[in-house]
This record gives structure tokens, sequence and C-alpha cells, in this order.
């Protein structure tokens, strides 16, 4: 849906004596090479260099044309009576031109001639003439076809390399018969012997009769490639044929014959289609052949009758016949309506000749070649324009411009009707170009007339015109556009003294158009652009170049662009990445363009591949793009949609957001989360603009304590860059943490629905209930007794309250809540409301209804499982046997002592009750605790040695109390299981000393447990110092050889494992797709393999991953769970293991140093008290043994410390600094087995360095 517009037009107007015959193009010095005549009364020819820097004269002055040589060129044939140039061609490299003349001559112009060589020189002649002429595209072969019907190739050095001759043996040829497949009746073997077999070919088949307008020229042209050559020649008596020849002069394919095809040929650069004319009786159309000869398809040129039989009688596919030389810039663009919401129809125009084809996209989305409705000109349509209403549509024509009027408020919309018209200055000069509308009745036409360029100004009201800017002639005016709100006229314009696109600004006024420079606008050459402001002093030039580069300013946002749009709040391009991206409108020096991430951002979003913007209707969300098929698609981008959610909440539009939010599946969180203290300010307000009762159900209904606009919709105006990092960086879960009842939101804002609602009970009976259903947790409670108030004043009004309570939560759960609040009645009109069966309770509620009320209340209680509540009502009775038995089968045990707390004999029935419970559940200390209290000292004992508590258990025995040898028995059992089941050898040592008086058992136990000064001591007190050698110095020994061999391990576990762990940080930092386990195929491209750029080398869940977007963990996770769970699994068991060669080896070693390095810190007292035992019992080496092992192990761990556990810089600096996401975000969204390894990496970032203790060395050690 693009039209051309015309940005550059450079015109030179010749006034010479010889005609205009040839041009060439210089590329070195950017100039035009010329040839002018010879002609019958001059048979002279001129060539001459045009100067790159004369833009526009009238006429030519004789130094804008350098002359580069002249000489006489007489016809050398006879029934020549003029020779003609034929091919012009120059050659940058060695300053030379060639000229291939019809007469046969081929000559040579040097510039820069060495000595002894001409400036002019005739390298060769072809005697009987040349028909035909062009050079290859690599300038490295000359294609001549002679007179005497034969085609030669000639190298630059003009050595003749192939003849060929034109033969009519050439049009049996077939190249197109077999395509190598299939059986031979299948093949196609030209369009007569198809039409035996087939029905559905047309009666009459082109038999290549000739044009009445052919001039029986032959016409060369070159494949892009220069691997082949077309000539469209006349042969003689037959009909005129395209001969297709390889480089190496093989004849490829001849044409199929074709009625009326004159000589113009032209071979498309891309080499699948040649251009042919063919002229018939009614028309003329455009003919495209394939290389094998065969049609493929033709279009026709829109010329009246008498334009075929005048200019159009010599039709040229490669260049004009005029006297002037023309240089015509074009681009392709959308002329589209306002963008600016409530005008934003999108209205788009294409223009189709003299056929203004118009669709309001938001209205009727009509898809190209159709339209919605179109409008018919007497002149070719050159551009178009509408007003900022899009009620006025500006018509510029070639020789004037219309005025229609377009009611697009009117349903259904009508068809345009023409308000006006007016002529231009009809001069033969005379170009218009651009048109442009202000407001709605102020129209502006940019006009090239001659050498004079201005901008003329019609006011549509009083139709008065008047010229409002005059051009200079040194300057070029490419485009003339409005801003985005039609009050300002931006004019755009390039020199050849400045650098780049200048632009110009005009402020409408009542008498004339002010103005002024703009001096913000990028030093480069632009083609595209488009203006906005936002503050009457801050204007914006959005433009783009060729190349694809954006700016805003002079501020580049993006170098791959391919289209942009401005609305008032946004930015709108779409990349080479084939991404539609949002740029919001503030100060340029704060505009922040998203990244690559449609995953995360809502202002960037995948599109189809090669998709262009055509329009956007910022009023319902919408941006319409034209996908290179040509095919429309109307998406509604996150980024649109929000940013007019969030606008219709400012302005306090709560039914416009409502809806938005239910058409375009937004999370209605967002009404409250985006404002909170607004909405809760403005519930009657929402109630009163929403006032449907099942939508205000619909937004009650979904309410959840997510806070929607800091998870799902981020607005990514309002959050500034550093508030983005910070909140990436905290990493806070993004459902957040579940809030208490009194906190939550979900219960503020329906009890802000049930305020408000207080008073329209009778409209909103259903709302109020709802209010209360879906709390959290739903207060079920509220809402029947709600219904149990309403059965008073309005029985009906109850039972349409309890049906939709039915409707909203489970039936069988609102019958247990209305049998909760004791209230029969109410729970027989719920029951009937669910539509229970009678049977399942009629009678239950009968028996119920027998029953006192403390009984009742107790069996409904019992019935509905409230265990305690029913124990209160048992207690209420002064049931105590039933209390016990209750309490014992619901095992309700503290419940009941709550409730005995002041009847003693009561709480110790209940106590020993709970003692022996917690006997058989195994908790032995508590029911220890609970049988001591009682005074059951027996049993407590017994408890307490099963609890491994030996002070309370020999306390208890003494209590009961035990004899002598029971004593003993008890105390011995007690020393035996804390020495082999918990390894306490100081409590066992204690329990041998105080109670069995075995010292010297007593002694090995300390020693043991490394108190050597308590063994000593112990054996002297007892006077046993004779045992001292025996007893200590063997335990020294025994602690000694443990303690070495525990260091020695140390040293050899980090000996191995330290190294290990650099080697592994060093791989991560060189080669860390090796590190982290990529795909190997990579590195293979990476070594020259070519893998296609369009084929995916990603994993599976990579690949699919890339389409997902922040939306997708809401709506696609179900089905993902069991597998994800079993990834997930696994891959946590591949942690754990660490197993090397895998990417949690590096983890798994640096969680086994701090481990060992714990390990070492909780042996460092016993290692000690060892170094002291030694050197008490003079066994000085060997404490220096002890002391030393300890020493290097020590500073091993210090050195690890240092090593592994220091965060490097490049660590701390891994994650880029544009990342909007923190580790708890990546976490959270990723899913099974990446989870664990984003857990992984992120528990390694933040890992902290243990401390050791400090080691005193003694001073006897020296």
């Amino acid at each position: 849906m693009r039209n051309l517009k015309n940005v550059r037009l450079a015109e030179v107007e010749l006034h010479s004596k010889l005609p205009l015959t040839a041009t060439a193009w210089d590329t070195a010095s950017d100039s035009i090479i010329c040839t002018f005549g010879p002609e019958a009364e001059n048979q002279v020819i001129e060539l001459r260099r045009k100067r790159h820097d004369v833009v526009y004269t009238s006429p030519a002055s004789q130094e804008d044309f350098e002359t580069i040589a002249s000489w006489d060129a007489p016809s050398p044939l006879p029934d020549l009576p003029c020779d003609q140039v034929l091919s012009l061609q120059y050659f940058a490299d060695n300053l030379t031109t060639i000229l291939v003349l019809q007469g046969g001559d081929i000559i040579i112009v040097r510039e820069d001639a060495q000595p002894g060589e001409d400036k002019i020189e005739i390298l060769g002649s072809v005697d009987v003439g040349i028909s035909a002429a062009a050079w290859s595209p690599d300038e490295e072969l000359l294609a001549i076809t002679t007179r005497a019907n034969t085609l030669l190739y000639m190298t630059r050095e003009f050595e003749n390399v192939a003849e060929i001759s034109f033969s009519p043996e050439d049009l049996k040829l077939s190249r197109h018969v077999s395509v190598g497949w299939g059986k031979k009746e299948t093949q196609f073997q030209g369009k007569r012997a198809k039409a035996l077999r087939d029905p559905t070919m047309p009666e009459k088949v082109d038999e290549g009769k000739f044009s009445s307008f052919d001039d029986s020229r032959t016409t060369i042209t070159w494949r892009g490639d220069g691997a082949y050559v077309a000539v469209n020649s006349v042969e003689t008596g037959v009909r005129r044929v395209i001969r297709v020849y390889s480089r190496e002069g093989i004849l490829d394919s001849v044409s199929e014959p074709v009625d009326g095809l004159e000589g113009a040929l032209s071979w498309r650069p891309s080499g699948n289609l040649i251009a042919g004319i063919q002229r018939l009786d009614d028309r003329i159309d455009v003919v495209f052949f394939e290389r094998n000869g065969l049609r493929h398809g033709q279009f026709t040129l829109r010329l009246s009758e008498e334009e075929r039989q005048t200019w159009a009688s010599d039709i040229y596919l490669n260049w004009n016949i005029d006297s002037t030389v023309l240089a015509v810039e074009w681009v392709s663009d959308v002329s589209h309506g306002s963008t600016t919401s409530p005008d934003d129809y999108g209205v788009v125009g294409v223009i189709d000749g003299r056929i203004l084809k118009l669709t309001p996209l938001r209205l009727s989305g009509v898809p190209p070649p159709m339209a919605h409705c179109e409008i018919n000109v007497d002149s070719n349509i050159v551009d178009v324009a509408f007003s900022h209403s899009g009620a006025r549509i500006a018509v510029l024509t070639t020789d004037g411009f219309s005025i229609f009027s377009w009611p697009l408020k009117t349903r259904p919309v009508p068809t345009p009707l023409l308000e006006s018209s007016h002529p231009l200055p009809q001069t033969p000069n005379s170009r218009p170009r651009q048109v442009a509308v202000l407001n709605d009745n102020e129209v502006f036409i940019l006009l090239h007339d001659g050498p004079n360029r201005r901008i003329e100004r019609m006011r549509l009201d009083t139709r008065e015109s008047s010229m409002s800017y005059m051009i200079s002639p040194e300057e070029q005016v490419q485009s003339m556009i409005t801003n985005i709100q039609y009050d300002k006229l931006w004019i755009s314009k390039s020199s050849l003294k400045t650098k780049g696109t200048t632009y110009l600004q005009g402020i409408l006024s009542t008498e004339e158009l002010e103005i002024s420079a703009f001096d913000t606008a990028p030093a480069v050459e632009v083609q595209w652009a488009s203006s906005t402001y936002i503050s009457n002093d801050q204007d914006i030039i959005v433009s783009m170049t060729r190349t694809g580069a954006l700016y805003a300013n002079r501020r580049l946002l993006a170098k791959n662009c391919t289209s942009f749009i401005l609305t008032p709040a946004h930015i709108i391009f779409t990349t080479t990445q084939h991404l539609l991206k949002f740029v919001h409108i503030t100060n340029v020096e704060d505009m922040e363009v998203p990244a690559d991430t449609p995953e995360t951002d809502e202002r960037c979003r995948s599109i189809e591949r090669g998709g262009r913007i055509v329009t956007v209707t910022p009023s319902n969300f919408a941006v319409t793009l034209q996908m290179p098929r040509g095919n429309l698609e109307t998406i509604y981008p996150r980024a649109l949609v929000l940013a007019g959610i969030r606008t219709f909440i400012d302005a306090k539009e709560y039914r416009s957001a409502y809806l938005a939010c239910r058409s375009q599946m937004v999370d209605m969180n967002i009404l409250h989360d985006y404002a909170p203290q607004q909405f809760m300010e403005n519930v009657p307000l929402f109630i009163t603009q929403v006032k449907r009762v099942d939508y205000i159900d619909e937004f009650l209904s979904r309410l959840k304590e997510e806070d929607v606009s800091q998870t799902l919709y981020k607005d990514t105006l309002k959050l500034s860059k550093a508030e983005a990092d910070a909140a990436a960086k905290a990493g806070v879960n993004a459902a957040g943490p579940l809030k208490s009842s009194k906190d939550s939101k979900i219960n503020r804002i329906c009890d802000a629905f049930l305020v408000a609602l207080k008073n329209k009970m009778d409209t909103n009976l259903q709302n109020v209930v709802t209010a209360h259903v879906c709390k959290f947790p739903p207060d079920l409670d509220s809402g029947l007794q709600l219904v149990a108030d309403l059965r008073v004043r309005n029985p009906a009004q109850a039972e349409e309250a309890i049906e939709h309570m039915c409707f909203l939560t489970d039936a069988l759960h609102l019958y247990k809540n209305a049998l909760g609040l004791y209230d029969l009645e109410l729970t027989l009109l719920v029951a009937q409301q669910a539509q229970m069966d009678p049977r399942e309770y009629l009678p239950f509620l009968r028996k119920l209804q027998t029953l006192p009320e403390l009984r009742r209340q107790y069996e409904i209680d019992n019935y509905l499982a409230r265990s305690a509540k029913a124990l209160k009502h048992l207690h209420a009775l002064e049931a105590f046997d039933e209390v016990k038995q209750y309490a014992v089968k619901h095992s309700l045990y503290r419940e009941a002592l709550e409730l005995y707390k002041y009847q003693a004999e009561q709480l110790r029935e209940m106590t020993l009750l709970y003692a022996d419970y917690l006997y058989s559940q195994n908790d032995y200390q508590e029911a220890a605790i609970a049988y001591e209290s009682l005074g059951i000292y027996d049993e407590a004992y017994k408890s307490y040695q099963i609890a491994h508590r030996w002070r309370e258990s020999l306390y208890c025995a003494l209590m009961v109390p035990l004899s002598p040898t029971e004593l003993e028995t008890h105390a011995s059992n007690l020393a035996t299981t804390l020495v082999e089941e918990d390894k306490d050898y100081l409590s066992a040592a204690q329990i041998q000393a105080d109670h069995l008086k075995n010292y010297p058992a007593a002694a090995t136990l300390f020693c043991r447990a490394s108190q050597f000064a308590d063994a000593t001591r112990i054996l002297a007190i007892n006077g046993l110092q004779d045992r001292i050698p025996e007893l200590v110095d063997n335990g020294l020994a025994e602690a000694m050889g443990s303690t070495t061999d525990f260091l020695a391990d140390c040293k050899a576990q980090l000996n191995a494992q330290v190294p290990r762990i650099d080697e592994l940080r060093e791989k991560r930092l060189t080669d860390p797709l090796a590190f982290f386990g990529g795909d190997p195929s990579l590195d293979a491209a990476a070594g020259g393999v070519d893998i296609p750029d369009n084929v995916s080398l990603a994993p599976t869940d990579a690949s699919t991953a890339a389409g997902r977007t922040m939306f997708t963990r809401y709506t696609g996770g179900t089905n993902m769970t069991r597998r994800t769970s079993k990834t997930r699994r696994r891959e946590e068991r591949k942690r754990a293991a660490g197993r090397k060669g895998t990417v949690y080896e590096e983890e798994y070693l640096v969680n086994s140093v701090r481990r060992l390095i714990e390990r070492v810190n909780s042996t460092f007292d016993e290692t000690t008290s060892l170094i002291e035992g030694l050197l008490r019992r003079g066994m000085r080496e060997r404490a220096v043994a002890v002391e030393k092992a300890l020493q290097e192990v020590l500073g091993l761990c210090s050195s690890a410390i240092e090593d592994v556990f220091d965060t490097p810089a490049e660590d701390q600096q891994k994650q880029p600094e544009d990342s909007e996401q923190g580790p708890g975000e990546q976490t959270a969204s990723a899913v099974g087995g990446d989870a664990v390894f984003l857990e992984s990496i992120y528990a390694g970032q933040k890992r902290a360095a243990p401390v050791m203790k400090e080691f005193k060395k003694l001073a006897l050690l020296g």
C-alpha cells in the first residue's frame, strides 16, 4: 500500500545545436558523459561532461558542459544518411570512452592520452554496419549485432572471441520441452501441441505477427550477472524473436511467438524476467519472458488512444527520448491519515494511475489491490494528503489538485464527494510534486516550474492562493510533511554546500507561513521523516535513511529500521530482525530503545518476516502491517494496548479501560494495580461507569494478589532505567509472597465494593454476593448471613442470592457452611437451590431439629469435622467421659487441657492420656516430662532413657527409688548408649565417674573426648596416678593418629580440588561455550563451515522458547508441568553428584572446599587440646609434628579462601548493564532443568567466603 513520492528532481534544459544522443555515468567524478549529434544537417559528434555541481540551469551554459572531444562523423554506408551512436561506455579506470556507431565504427576517446596515442581513434569497423551493441555488466565483453544478422563477442581489447549467425533454424530450438522427469507425452511441447489435447486452451494461439509500429530495430540486453545475453531481432518474413545466448556464444533458447512484439527489451537485473513490449489493437502490454523463452505474465499500460498514436508509438524500456537530461529520485511511502485519537480512522490512500483507492482500516480492513472506495480523476495522480480529521482529501494531479469531502463518521461510510477543483499553472516545465494539508482548510503544494521552485498555499475557506516559500536555485527540496498534530509544516531540503538533510519549520499564521530553521536535524541524508512535539518549544523530527538508520533529531535510535510511524505517545518501527518496537516519546536524550527481547519487554514484539508498517490506530490499539506478498495483517501490540488502558485509567474512564482489558485479554487487575489509591477512592465511579452487573462480577472474580503493574505489565515509561536495574537485582518473585487476609489486596477491594454497594442492594445484589465469595479466603459466612437477613425481608431476593452463590462456589461446600451457622432453615434453602437429593439431607435435618441446642451444635460440628468446636460443646454439656473419648479419638489433648485448666482432677486425667499418646507417637521426651509432672517416675525415667536424657533419667530413677543393683545397671546402660549411639564420650565419662565410680573407664572416655586434663585429674584425685602412663598416654597416641590422618586427608583434598577449580574457571573465561556444554555445530560454524542463517542450531527447548512471551507462563505452563518436574529432578541429581566434566563440577568442588574448611574449624579445639596434652606428657616431637601438619592445612585453607571464594571482577560484571531481569526473575521464568542450571549459576555468584579460626602457636614449640 505504498505510493511513489518524488523526493528529488534535477532538470537541465539543453539548448544545444546538436541533439543529445547518448549518456553514460562517470562514477569516479560523479558526473554524466553525454554525446551530442550527429544529425543529417550537421554530421558532428561532441563528447561532453556535465559537472556534478550543476543542479539547475535555464538554459545550460557552455561552461556547465565541459567538452571532452569533437569530430566529424560522416556516414560510411550509402544507405545510411546519418550515423547514430548505438552505445556509449565510459571506463573510469583508464579515463576512456568507447562509442559504437551504427555505421560500423568503434571509436575510443582518451581524456588523458599518453605519448604515441591519439585522443580519438577508430579501433575497428564492421563493414556491413552495426544494428545494436551492449557491454556486459562487468565491462569485460561487448556484444554487437551486425546488419548481416550476426552476433559478435569482443573483449575489452576488441578481440573477436565469438561470431554467431542468426538463422531461421534457430527458431526450431526448444529448451523448454523436457523438465528431466515424467513421461514424454506430459512434457510441454508448445502451445499448439497442448491445444490439440487440452480443451481449455484458447482457440487463438499467437503466431508472431508484426506490430504496425515495428521499426525493425535490434535490441541487446545482458542479465545482471553477465552470464547470458538476450537479442531481440526480426527474423525476416517470419516473426520477431528473442534469442538468449550464453557468455560463450551458445544459443540457449528462443522465445515463443508473440503477436505484436516490438523491439524494446530489458533484462531484469536479478535475472528472472525479460521485459518486452507487445502492441495490440486496443492496448499496449509490457510482457515478460523467462530465460527459456516462455511467457511469464504481463501488465497493461494505462494509455489513451491518442497517447498510443503519438508519444507512445515508440517505446523504450531503458532510456527516454526527450531533449532533457532528467535525474529523478523516488521513495515509496504510505499515504495515511491521522494517528491521533479520535481521528485515527486508519485512512490509507493508494495511487493507481488516475484512480485513488481509499480504505479506512479501522472501519474496514479491505486488503489490496481492492479498496473500500475509489476516486476517479481526469489526470494521473501525483500525490495525496489527508486533513487532520480525515474529512477532506487533497488529490494532486499533473494539472491541478482537487478537494474531496469524506464524512467518516457517517455509517455506512460513503464514497468521497468532489468539493472543489483547482487548476495549476500550465507551463511546459511545470511539475507538481507533493501536497500537504494543515488542519482542515490549508493546502500546500510543492511545485517545480523550470528554474523556479516554490510552495503554494491555498485557503479552502476563502479559496485564496499565495506563494508561501520560494526555494533558492542551490537547494533541492526533498519533501514537505506535516507533523502528526497537523499544525506545522516541515520542509526537508539538501544542498551541495551542506552535508545531509536540513529542515525548515513552517508555523501557520493568518497571512503567511512563518518559516524558521531547525538546527537539531541529523547530518545525514534522509528520505523518510515525520514530526511531533512534546511541548510548544520542543519539536522532534524522526527520520530514516535508505540504509535503515532511524534518528530522533540528531540521536541515532536504530541502525536496522525498515519502516516507522509516529503517534502522540510512541515512535513505532520495524527492524530487519522482524521485530516491532515502541519508543516512548519523551525528551530525545531520555528515549530508551528496547532490546531485542520480545519475551520480557512489552515494547518489543515479533512480527512476520518482512512486515512493514502501513498505519496505526491508537483508538483501537491496532497496528496494520503489510507483508512482502502484499497481504495485510492487523495486530494489537501489548505496548499499545497497555498505553491505551493506562490513559483511560489516568482519565478515570474505567468503563473504556475495562472493555479494553476484556477485548484484549489483559489481566483486569491492572485497573487497580496501575493506580491503587485512585482506584480505591473511585470505586463508586467504577461501579457507575461499568454499570453492568455481569461486568462488575467478572472484575471481582478475576482479582488476585499479584501486582500485575510490577510483574506482567511494568510501565516502561514511568520506570526509569535505574529503577529497572534495582528491581532486577532484587529478584523478587513474580507472584510475590502470600499476604494475610488482613493485608490482602483482594479483601480490600471487595470490602470497598461492599461499602459502595451498601445502598444498591436492589440492583447490585449479585455483586454484593460476589464480593463476599471472591474474598481470600471466601467469606461464605457473611454471604449466607446476608441471605438469612434477606429471607426475612425479601424471600425472592434471598433465593436469587443463594442461586448466585451456588453458581460461584461448590454447592456442597456452601451447604456445609450454611449448616455451620446452625440455621437449619437457611441450610434447607441452600440444599434446595443446590438441587441436592432430599434423601441426603432431610432425615439428617429432621434429626437435628429434635435435639437440644448444645447437643444439636455438637452434632453439626462433628458432622462438619470441626472437632475443636464440637469438643467445646461437649465441655459445655459437662459430659467429661464423652470429652475424654472424643479427645482421644480426634487427638484433641491440648484443646481438652485448655478447657479443664481450672479443674485439677479432670486436668490430671487428661494429662495422663496425653502422656500415653505422646509415648505412642515416639515423642519420649515430651511424654517423660508429662509423666514426671504427674509424679509417675517409673514411666518417666524409662521415657527419659529412650530420649537419651541421662541426667533426667537418673534423677527419676533415684526418685522411684530403684535398688542399687538396678540403679547401677540403669547407669551402665545409659553410658553404653551415649558411647555407642551418640558418641557423647564426655557425658558417658561423667556417668562412669559419678555413678559407677569406674575411674579408669572414665579417664579413657575423657581421652576419647579430647579432654586430657580431665582424664589426668580424675585419676589423680582417686589415687590412680600410676595408671596415667597406661591410660592417658595411650589415649594421646590414638588421638594423634586420627588427627594426623584427618589433616593428611584435608591436605590431599585441597591440593587436588583447588587447582581443578582454577582450571575450570579459566576454561569458562576462554571457552564459555565448551564449559557450559554448547552445541558443537556452533564451533564448526565458527571454523568456516557454511551453515544457513535461516536454520536454527539451538536445541528444541531453546528454539520453541524464542516464540514465548512474558505472558506465556500464564497460558502455556500446564501441559509442561509433568515433563519439567521430571527434568528438574534429573538435573538436581546431576547437580548433587557434581560429576567431573559436567557444568556442575565447579559448584560441587567449591562446596566441598567450604565443607572441608568448616570441618577443620570444628576440630580446631580438639587439635589444640591434643597438642597441649602431648606437651604436658613430654611428647614434644609428636606435638611439633601435629602442630606442623595443622599449620600446613591452615595455610592451604587460607589460600583456598582467597582463590576459591574471592569473587573476580569478571563474575561481578557478568550480567549486562542493560539487563532488565534479575536472578530471581530469570530463575522463576525458567523451568525444569534450565531452572536448576540458573540456580547453580546464581548460587555461585552469591557465594560468601568462610572464616578461618585463628591458631595461636604455643611458645614451647618455638
